[in-house]
């Protein structure tokens, strides 16, 4: 029997999850047969902690340089075979954002970020869910961290951002995102489940719109957001169910990881398959993940690590077996990711050919930083736009912005400067426009 209570608790930090990206009614999936256009997808994979460049650069690379006689570091050794695609990028900077312990929304927004600060403008990840053609969900955000933090808060916003002061949530409670994709096409338990929440938020959709006129008009702005995170909700569960006959075929296989996980990395992999299940299915074209949610928690003891959270940050990454085995479990996922777009075809090729992946860190390269260096791995060329198979080494004196700008441009917007007024970039930028380094 369902406990309505317990549900009803559930509830207001899920419809939270929707804030900050509208569900855009009427769209087709863009994986759907039949279509002309070639659509395009970016994915990102920020890893708290940071990003210790030795655990990513080629032992002896000092200059920029073809990959294909060099060997990866043991730490992403997992993305060997995967070199051709693989381009490492050192000496981009974020000494504006204060990325100490972590750049929270700063990291994907180039700005000033702290804890429990509000984002000050759109991040890119939220810019390109804009640009790339539009999907049911336009941009689907998951993090990872212990399954007590996971449980205790199925979603939370660090990362993501639609705009100034609002947020965007990730999912952490797979349980929960399954429900929201693929509950319609569900049976049994996990059927009833979707059904009854479905009932309750069209009930509360609509009390909500009818209380929320008796507000006082400064309250009443805010109020609104929160009755259309109901709306955007409904709206896109029933335009799932609209389309109920093509998820079947890329839904997951719900099994005893989601319901009785025995470490939180049977969580971390079960979100990740339906991040990538949202990519494949063509629900949407732009996915964050959040390995550490952002803030300087995080466990793996799923991997035999025992140490967990702000203790992580104080080891030394580059040889150090800890950090090995989270590298390359992250490195896994990469994989994993490529493999599964790899499978679909797309155009004259598959869905990779005309996707990016970017893997860095919401620290820098640690925990405790100045922002001086940013390492940045790219998978993938963006429908040829991107250099694959080598390393940059830039001169640190370009920010994680400009970086930013060269996706955004890549994507097809004219982005000369991201979140960086002329007078920040003069102390920040010594260039304008992309990086024409890493482009093809």
């Amino acid at each position: 029997m369902l406990n309505r209570r317990k549900m009803l608790q559930g509830m207001a930090t899920g419809v939270g999850a929707a804030f900050g990206a509208s569900l855009l009614p009427g769209h087709e999936l863009w994986a759907s047969p039949g279509l002309t256009t070639t659509p395009k997808r970016v994915i990102f994979f920020m890893q708290n902690q940071g990003f210790d460049p030795e655990t990513c650069i080629p032992e002896g690379m000092k200059r920029s340089g073809s990959l294909a006689k060099a060997k990866l570091p043991e730490p992403i050794s997992p993305l060997e075979p995967y070199k051709d695609r693989l381009h490492i990028i050192n000496g981009l900077h974020g000494l504006h954002t204060s990325p100490s312990h972590s750049a929270f929304f700063g990291a994907l927004g180039g700005y000033r970020g702290s804890d429990g600060v509000p984002p000050s403008a759109a991040t890119v990840d939220y810019e390109l869910s804009n640009i790339l053609p539009e999907t049911m969900l336009p941009h689907l955000c998951i993090g990872m961290d212990s399954i007590e933090n996971m449980k205790t808060k199925p979603t939370i916003a660090t990362l993501s951002a639609s705009g100034a002061g609002q947020p965007i949530f990730m999912h952490s409670n797979p349980n929960h995102l399954y429900q929201m994709l693929y509950g319609g096409i569900s049976s049994g338990e996990i059927r009833r489940r979707h059904e009854a929440r479905s009932n309750v938020f069209n009930q509360i959709e609509k009390l909500a719109a009818a209380e929320g006129h008796a507000l006082p008009t400064s309250d009443q702005q805010r109020y609104g957001q929160y009755v259309q995170g109901f709306r955007d909700v409904n709206g896109l569960r029933d335009r799932l169910e609209t389309v109920s006959d093509h998820l079947r075929k890329f839904a997951p296989e719900v099994d005893s990881r989601y319901t009785n996980p025995e470490f939180e990395t049977d969580w971390h992999d079960v979100l990740l398959d339906l991040g990538i299940s949202s990519l494949t299915s063509g629900v949407t074209n732009t996915l964050t993940i959040g390995s550490g949610r952002g803030e300087i928690f995080g466990a793996w003891k799923g991997l035999g690590v025992e140490q967990q959270g702000h203790n992580l940050g104080h080891m030394e990454q580059p040889g150090n077996p800890i950090w090995i085995k989270i590298r390359q479990y992250n490195s896994r996922m990469l994989v994993r990711i490529m493999e599964a777009l790899d499978a679909v075809p797309e155009g004259s090729g598959t869905m990779m050919d005309h996707t990016l992946i970017v893997y860095t860190s919401n620290n820098a390269d640690s925990q405790h930083t100045s922002g001086a260096n940013w390492p940045v791995m790219l998978l993938g060329n963006f429908d040829g736009a991107f250099k694959t198979g080598c390393f940059t080494q830039l001169d640190g004196k370009r920010p994680i912005n400009a970086l930013y700008a060269t996706i955004l441009q890549a994507a097809g917007q004219n982005c000369e400067r991201f979140n960086m007024n002329e007078k920040l970039a003069q102390k920040f930028d010594s260039g304008v426009g992309p990086i024409k380094e890493l482009l093809a």
